[in-house]
């Protein structure tokens, strides 16, 4: 699976780098902090070119390997765009000394996990994986970037144009303003400009590509000198020099790939379109105005201007838009710095039935107000302490390291670049910020999109252009469309040196647990700590039995409004005063309600800790209960619950529960309620929902660079303050209902994809089998290695992923197959779930039950990286009353399992026959099909009454 495609862009820069224009802003730190960062690395260069970088990090046994490839969208040509996502695809088939399939299916069994991601500018492939797994994982990733291109074969790239496609459904045609980006782009950019198509790119190029063009893209781009490799982790320095020069050195080195430089556009007028989206619920404003290229020197101010503009309860959109107008629960603006240009972008999804011209007249108005009253300075203080935060939170695992190193080596030329761009950052002032507003936005033209629901043309912004998109329409029974594994290539192995066979594995590394402390306070609450001291970090939260299970059902979802009315302001402060106050401290803190409990969450730096926690005991126990903030959060929740109609897993989601509860239980409904419900709720009904917030029950939970002794003390207050009643946690009654050979579907006009549900209640997780159900699942539905996965993406190319898991609950939970397949093959996708699950304990074996302990016994060597895997661990503790060994002894509970006790799991809670499906989809040409698969099918709205 990968991250891509237009906005998807923007997140994989964000979740890949700690650096480029998001974490070059996270990089913006106290200037004396920001001077002492740096990621210790050792740099190297092949006799190929393929430049290498190395950092050592023995904290746990575990290595990150990620190879970025200077090649994205904006290398390609107009009739061949989308080719660099695709190629990505294909990449992670087969290759020369590797079995079929080994790539998706070997890496999750050896305990690692992988992926790629393609944007504008790189493509990067990556894994983490247990220390044993080293060489294999060095073997398996030189063959699929040097030994690749000879196992191509038709069939296989048949099967890879359907998963892309699948996977553009997916996450821009059946999605609310999945069209956007490509609006944007071809606006934006002339035509012919790298940046003027999608990443994903045209279907009709993608569907002629052919074996010659993939050929052609590997020879040009794939060599090792358009390459940077990075290995971060438990390894040993010299060791992997030699390890790096056996597997990567014969990799041919390619031909010269001459840079682009930066193309930044300027617009000769303002251009303003609308769109009528098919499953938009929302209208959403967008304003986009050229700017720089990455690591330009405006590009820092850019990004605190983005701040500044929107991003607090004091910045003039916030205040003019949301508090004044009342017309949108929030606005986003930021920079968005790509290699070869950049874009600052506006961002406003309204209310129902806001007209987009009276948004745009907003923003002018906020915009007026900036230039007039600027900011304070302790605004600007309060973003370079978040950014902070932020600099250590992007390095804080060892893959997070591996991509800032990667990124700025290949695009930078420097791996350590996060120093100096902290100091760029740290050094702009009041004057650059008003320069750059001045010199990019105030008086520019700029792109404007107005998407809004189909059947509500007249919100768009007046005057606006229609813009045309090319829209797929997926027929039934396309003969090009069905795949199938195809036979394998043939071909002459490329000569080497080395024995490229699979290496063995290397020693096992000891998994030890982290040491966890215990405590309580006076007020009975119970504590849970680890001490990590590797970063200068600390995470914690307060969990409050209680959560959704304590919503009345007439007004479900009050625990989750409640939860976001406590953090608008506390008795002595304001909305706006208390963001501040978090804000100048680096940290984040939330309250948040989940199905079993209320979450207040933190994090900050460790010098913080106490005046941290003072303010998560000020959320808490002096709540301030605003009229005013309690108008806007519930016009802002009225607004998420209507947008929420236009996602199809969210509809599917929301009726598999309720189908699997019954509509008169609160499992039933989502915890954020819903229009009926939430319309219901009052703020004195609030005030009175938080007096059943009590100490008795309540668990404290913290990991990082603070001992237990400061701990205790920084708690005393709350032990002395926090002293209430307990509450009575209602039991749950589920009754059972006939299930048997049920499926109900949900009309989505237009959708080019099925989402499909299907499950049973299974089991709660204090049952003594709950982990042997999940280990039992692994096979099945356990990520790519997972028989669904296998079967409907790689080898009938019907979905881009398919999983099945079961949710810990306290209360029984159901087990659950979820996908979402292209209409034209919902009907085939359900035959081979169907018949997966109804013979899953029947095909089951031994080997399976070997494979299942291995992958799970190694990937335990990344679960407790993090501090938020800490705190998992951690919260396990406390729910379930488990002991601090409940890890070893999980795991002997799975080393101790054979064939029979999986058959025996898998017969007693994974029971085809017995599931409920929901499909939602295209009734017009698929509910018909779905008929027949034999079952009772009902037809219901997208709220669940039957049609």
């Amino acid at each position: 699976m990968s991250f891509k495609t237009q906005s998807i862009t923007y997140f994989i820069i964000c979740i890949m780098l700690v650096s480029c224009s998001q974490n070059e802003k996270s990089t913006d730190q106290a200037k004396e902090t920001s001077a002492e960062f740096k990621i210790d690395y050792e740099k190297f260069v092949l006799d190929n070119g393929l430049e290498v970088i190395l950092h050592e990090d023995h904290s746990d046994p575990i290595i990150a390997v990620a190879t970025l490839m200077h090649v994205g969208s904006n290398r390609e040509k107009t009739g061949k765009t989308g080719f660099a996502h695709f190629f990505e695809h294909m990449s992670f088939n087969d290759s020369e000394n590797a079995p079929v399939g080994a790539n998706r299916k070997l890496i999750p069994e050896w305990g690692g996990s992988r992926n790629g991601g393609t944007w504008t500018d790189g493509t990067i492939y990556y894994e983490v994986v247990p220390k044993d797994a080293f060489e294999k994982i060095l073997w398996i990733d030189s063959d699929r970037f040097g030994y690749m291109i000879n196992t191509v074969t038709e069939a296989a790239l048949e099967r890879e144009k359907q998963v892309v496609k699948n996977e553009k459904r997916q996450r821009v045609d059946n999605a609310p303003y999945g069209y956007t980006d490509e609006i944007i782009r071809k606006n934006l950019y002339p035509e012919g400009h790298p940046y003027s198509w999608t990443v994903i790119g045209s279907l009709p190029d993608l569907q002629s590509a052919t074996l010659d063009d993939v050929k052609e893209f590997y020879e040009k781009f794939y060599g090792a000198s358009n390459a940077s490799l990075v290995i971060a982790g438990d390894i040993d320095v010299e060791e992997t020099k030699k390890l790096v020069e056996k597997w990567f050195g014969e990799i041919r080195k390619g031909p010269d790939v001459a840079p682009i430089d930066p193309k930044p556009v300027t617009l000769q007028e303002t251009k303003s379109l609308y769109f009528l989206d098919n499953f938009a619920k929302l209208p959403e404003l967008r304003m986009v105005f050229p700017t720089v290229e990455q690591y330009h020197e405006d590009s820092y101010a850019l990004d605190i201007l983005g701040e500044l503009l929107s991003r607090s309860k004091k910045s003039p959109l916030y205040k003019v838009l949301v508090e004044e107008k009342k017309l949108a629960p929030n606005a986003v603006t930021f920079q968005n710095s790509s290699e070869l240009a950049g874009e600052f972008q506006f961002r406003v999804r309204a209310n129902a039935g806001v007209d987009l011209d009276s948004v745009k007249t907003g923003i002018d108005d906020a915009l007026v107000r900036f230039e007039k009253d600027g900011f304070s300075d302790n605004e600007l203080k309060r973003i370079k302490a978040e950014l902070e935060t932020d600099l250590y939170q992007g390095v804080s695992t060892v893959l997070n390291k591996a991509f800032q190193l990667v990124s700025d080596n290949e695009f930078k030329g420097d791996p350590s670049f996060i120093t100096e761009a902290a100091k760029l950052t740290n050094a702009v002032t009041r004057e650059d910020i008003m320069r750059v507003y001045n010199k990019y936005i105030k008086d520019k033209h700029y792109v404007m999109t107005s998407i809004v629901p189909k059947t509500q043309p007249d919100l768009a912004i007046a005057e606006a252009a229609e813009a045309k998109v090319w829209i797929e329409e997926v027929k039934i029974g396309v003969a090009n469309e069905e795949v199938g594994q195809g036979e394998e290539a043939v071909y002459e192995k490329t000569p080497s040196k080395h024995d490229r066979s699979e290496p063995p594995f290397g020693e096992l590394p000891l998994i030890k647990s982290p040491d966890v402390w215990t405590g309580e306070l006076a007020n009975g609450i119970k504590l849970y700590g680890i001490e990590n001291n590797e970063l200068p970090l600390v995470r914690f939260d307060i969990t409050i039995p209680g959560g959704h299970l304590l919503d009345p059902m007439d007004k479900a979802g009050i625990s989750n409004f409640m939860a976001s009315m406590m953090m608008q302001g506390t008795a002595n402060k304001t909305a706006a005063e208390l963001e501040e106050a978090i804000g100048l401290l680096g940290a984040n803190i939330n309250v948040s309600s989940v199905t079993e409990e209320i979450v207040i969450s933190a994090s900050c730096l460790s010098k913080n800790f106490e005046a941290t926690l003072a303010l998560v005991e000020e959320i808490l126990l002096q709540p301030r209960w605003d009229e005013k903030e309690y108008t806007r959060l519930k016009q802002a929740l009225e607004t998420q619950l209507k947008g929420r109609e236009a996602s199809p897993q969210a509809i599917a989601s929301i009726n598999f529960n309720k189908l699997m509860y019954g509509d008169q239980n609160i499992l039933g409904l989502p915890n954020s309620g819903t229009q009926e419900t939430v319309s219901q709720i009052t703020l004195d009904d609030i005030k009175e929902h938080y007096n059943k917030l009590s100490s008795k029950g309540s668990r404290f939970h913290i990991a990082g660079n603070v001992p237990q002794n400061r701990v205790e003390q920084a708690l005393s207050s709350i032990a002395s303050n926090w002293n209430t009643e307990g509450v009575a946690i209602p039991e749950i009654q589920i009754t059972a209902k006939d299930t048997e050979n049920q499926l109900y579907f949900i009309d989505v006009p237009g959708a080019k994809q099925s989402v499909i549900f299907a499950g049973q209640l299974a089991i709660p997780a204090t049952d003594a089998n709950f982990n042997n159900l999940n280990y039992a699942n692994e096979i099945l539905g356990g990520g790519s290695s997972g028989r669904l996965f296998q079967t409907l993406r790689i080898e009938k190319g019907y979905t881009y992923g398919a999983q099945s898991l079961i949710r810990p609950l306290k209360n029984i939970a159901p087990f659950i197959v979820v996908t979402s397949v292209r209409s034209n093959a919902t009907l085939p996708s359900l035959q081979i779930i169907e018949g997966m699950l109804a013979n899953y304990s029947k095909d089951f074996n031994e080997q399976d039950a070997e494979t299942t302990k291995t992958k799970l016994l190694k990937g335990s060597t990344r679960d407790y990286e993090g501090l938020g895997d800490k705190l998992f661990i951690l919260r396990q503790m406390s729910k379930y009353d488990k002991p601090a060994s409940f890890i070893e002894e999980d795991q002997k509970e799975l080393v101790n399992m054979n064939e029979a006790d999986f058959k025996t799991i898998i017969d007693q809670y994974i029971q085809e026959n017995k599931m409920i499906y929901v499909v939602v989809g295209d009734k017009a040409t698929q509910f018909e099909e779905v008929k027949k698969l034999n079952k009772v099918t009902t037809e219901i709205d997208i709220h669940g009454n039957k049609i």
